[in-house]
């Protein structure tokens, strides 16, 4: 199909994320073409930067316990992307895109601290946000229950992150220096290619959508944003879709159909960048799936309803940027004792069992206890007149999106998940309730004690409407 890219092998190195040309001349263009515009409307600024960050040397891939072997190839680079933001009065937010299934506490961690040394960023002001692709590499401790690599695998993973941290803080470094005055823009779409995979068996979904007998709660929203110069030019657009990225579940690196959508964008409107954020897609599939043709048909749709949303009025942003943060503690069911842990560490007949027990073990050993709650992050920016982004972490179902929507408005709230830390599935009261691998079974793959309480829902949501209330209503700030 047309802008397919060909299959190349991987390139065998010392493990490092070499730094790659096409990146470097996409920040000099955005750099230079925003450095020669005119002041922007009401004050706002923004700068843009990208690096490549697909590994040089044979690696694990992350999202599917059944993959046997390291990746093979690459299809298209992976990337890591930076967005900083600039309101009127000098406050600064950071969105970094990367085609990754998940980072890790740790790595997050790193990667803030370091940015806020460096550049002086709050944390409020940072958001890590992973695509989920299930063809990019194991990264630091993330679902480290799932895999069972040789010390040199677990030591080229070692390697890649460290490397990951430093391309990253690099790369908004890059973005902060190209800061130049903007026009913000945003807007909703629709794309309707996400299945409720709980409620619809995969085989059956082209015969349910033929007949209109799909079933189970979707978003098929599309929040766009949109950074221009002032002369109207696009400098970069930012979107999300509530949707796993699984189309693709072979030995090749690629951003799956997030990947396709940016790179069809960039495509036909040269010197932009796209930026992707995944939304509540926890039980969201793809499907029909597993082609490079339907990962490709599925970037190209969601690029034609960022492109309808682009082509159209937007809404004008002016005001101030407001962004919050919290880490809420959310509590585990249960916390499995020393005993029962012991036991299932000996137990031979299921080797992901084997390993959580063992991690756990491992964890009330060196820390004399396991934590009974986990410090689940939870952000809020608010675009001045524009809209609120729930910036969640995890691996969170649906029913968020649509609730938070109810609760805050439907065409103002964009809420984002996979962010700042992938820990685990995040499910709500009626999924949790009704089990399942989304609402439980997952659990030992991220290496948890147990599932979650059943106040999850509940204090997520009411986390995300304090920090909501705490950031104010744009008119209460209008200049």
């Amino acid at each position: 199909m047309g802008n397919r890219c060909s299959v190349r092998p991987v390139t065998v190195s010392i493990g490092r994320i070499m730094p790659r040309t096409v990146p470097n001349v996409v920040a000099l263009l955005v750099s230079t073409a925003l450095a020669g515009v005119a002041l922007g409307a009401d004050g706002w600024k923004a700068g843009v930067a990208v690096t490549g960050i697909t590994p040089e040397e044979p690696m694990w891939m992350s999202g599917y316990g059944s993959r046997d072997r390291p990746a093979e190839g690459t299809l298209h680079d992976l990337w890591a992307k930076a967005l900083v933001l600039e309101d009127p009065s000098g406050s600064r937010a950071v969105l970094v895109s990367l085609d990754l299934v998940g980072i890790d506490r740790e790595t997050s961690s790193s990667i803030c601290e370091t940015l806020k040394r460096r550049h002086g960023l709050e944390r409020s002001g940072i958001a890590l946000a992973t695509s989920h692709t299930h063809t990019g590499p194991v990264v630091g401790h993330n679902l480290g229950a799932m895999y069972f690599l040789d010390a040199e695998g677990w030591e080229r993973v070692r390697r890649y992150t460290a490397e990951l941290e430093k391309r990253v803080a690099a790369v908004v470094g890059e973005a902060i220096s190209s800061l130049a005055p903007c026009r913000l823009e945003w807007g909703n779409g629709q794309a309707t290619f996400a299945v409720n995979r709980r409620n619809n068996p995969e085989r059956d979904v082209p015969a349910l959508r033929g007949a209109g007998k799909l079933v189970g709660p979707v978003d098929h929203d599309v929040p766009v944003l949109s950074i221009r110069g002032p002369d109207g030019t696009l400098r970069a657009v930012v979107f999300g879709y509530a949707c796993h990225a699984t189309v693709l579940s072979f030995y090749q690196w690629s951003g799956d159909y997030p990947g396709f959508a940016q790179r069809h964008l960039e495509n036909d409107r040269p010197g932009a960048v796209a930026l992707f954020f995944a939304g509540c897609g926890g039980d969201q599939n793809p499907l029909p799936r597993r082609s490079v043709e339907l990962a490709d048909e599925y970037g190209r749709r969601l690029a034609a309803a960022v492109d309808r949303v682009l082509d159209a009025p937007m809404a004008a942003i002016d005001g101030d940027l407001v962004t919050r943060y919290a880490e809420i503690p959310l509590p585990f069911d249960r916390i499995p004792s020393e005993e029962e842990l012991e036991k299932d560490a000996n137990n031979g007949a299921n080797r992901y069992v084997k390993r959580r027990a063992q991690l756990l073990l491992d964890r009330l050993r060196d820390e004399g206890a396991i934590a009974p709650t986990y410090p689940y992050p939870v952000q809020l920016w608010r675009l001045g007149s524009g809209p609120r982004l729930v910036l969640l972490g995890g691996e969170v179902v649906v029913d968020y999106s649509l609730r938070l929507k109810r609760e805050l408005g439907p065409e103002s709230t964009w809420v984002a998940a996979y962010v700042n830390d992938v820990m685990a599935y995040i499910p709500s009261l009626r999924v949790l309730r009704e089990g399942g691998y989304e609402g439980e079974g997952a659990m030992l793959y991220y290496g948890q004690p147990s599932r979650w309480d059943e106040s999850v829902e509940e204090r997520v949501v009411r986390a995300v409407l304090h920090l909501s209330h705490s950031a104010g209503h744009w008119s209460s700030a209008r200049r």
